[in-house]
Parts: C-alpha cells; structure tokens; sequence
C-alpha cells in the first residue's frame, strides 16, 4: 500500500465511522459517535496488533505519520512497541512515585481506602493519627526515602 493516502482535508471531513489507511500501518479511526483517532496497525508474531498514538485533533496527521515512522523503526529492530511504550509508561510513573511525599502518598491511600471504613469515626480517627504523629516527623520525605530505622 502505497504512503500518505490521506490528506488534511480528508482527516478534517472525514465523517463516516471506520478505518481510513493512510499507508505503513497508519489508519484515522472515526468512531460511531465521530471522534477521530490515530491508530497503528502491525503484524508481530503472526498476530495483528492496534496502538494508539493519540486523538485527533490533538495529534496532526503529521504528527501521526511520524509517531508510526518511529513504531516502525521499533518494529525493524525487533522491539514490540506497545511493549516499549509500557515500560516508558512504568518508568514514569515509577520515579513520580519515588518523589511522592509521605503526606501525599497517606492522603491517596485514605481517599482510596476511606469508603470501605465503616463510620466517620474511624475515618477521623486515620487523619488524626496521620497528622498527629506521623506528619511532623514523615510528612514532607520522599516515601522511597524511608525505611524502618525512621520509623522506630
């Protein structure tokens, strides 16, 4: 199949809910309700594998050419790209967390948790303790950056 099928006009007016290809894996997908999207299609291993690469209009058809260019560098050189973007994906989040503060991470556990605590007491009863005790000693270090003789 032949490169760059696709025009900008074409992007803008497409309407009609399918794959439009665009050529070396590259296709526009318009959903049923008409929001627009780019998607890479590749063959690995004998399976054929969809990768997002983002929304349009977030993302030009310019911009979507070269984001397959670089997932068929990937390809050439035997890596899965979805597989890589995961591990960029684990990397990240990784370090945010290693800089998250204590305070920061007690607070999304206790929002996360907070439901499943049978009264408000209880609830209050977590803060409190938190804030009492473990903030003023914890609260503003980098959670990868405490171990248990800070604790005791």
């Amino acid at each position: 199949m032949k490169s760059n099928q696709l025009t900008t006009r074409k992007v803008d007016t497409a309407k009609r809910p399918g794959y439009y290809g665009d050529g070396g894996g590259l296709y526009l997908q318009v959903s049923r309700t008409g929001t627009k999207s780019w998607i890479f299609r590749f063959m690995l291993n004998g399976k054929a594998r969809d990768m997002g690469l983002g929304r349009f209009p977030d993302f030009t058809l310019k911009q979507a050419r070269e984001r397959a260019r670089e997932n068929r560098r990937l390809l050439a050189d035997g890596i899965d790209p979805i597989e890589e973007k995961r591990k960029k994906l684990d990397a990240t989040r990784s370090e945010a967390t290693e800089r998250m503060s204590f305070k920061d991470a007690a607070k999304r556990y206790i929002d996360l948790h907070e439901v499943t605590w049978k009264n408000e007491k209880h609830r209050e009863q977590w803060r409190t303790t938190l804030r009492e005790y473990a903030y003023p000693t914890l609260g503003d270090r980098p959670i990868s950056a405490i171990d248990g003789a800070l604790i005791t």
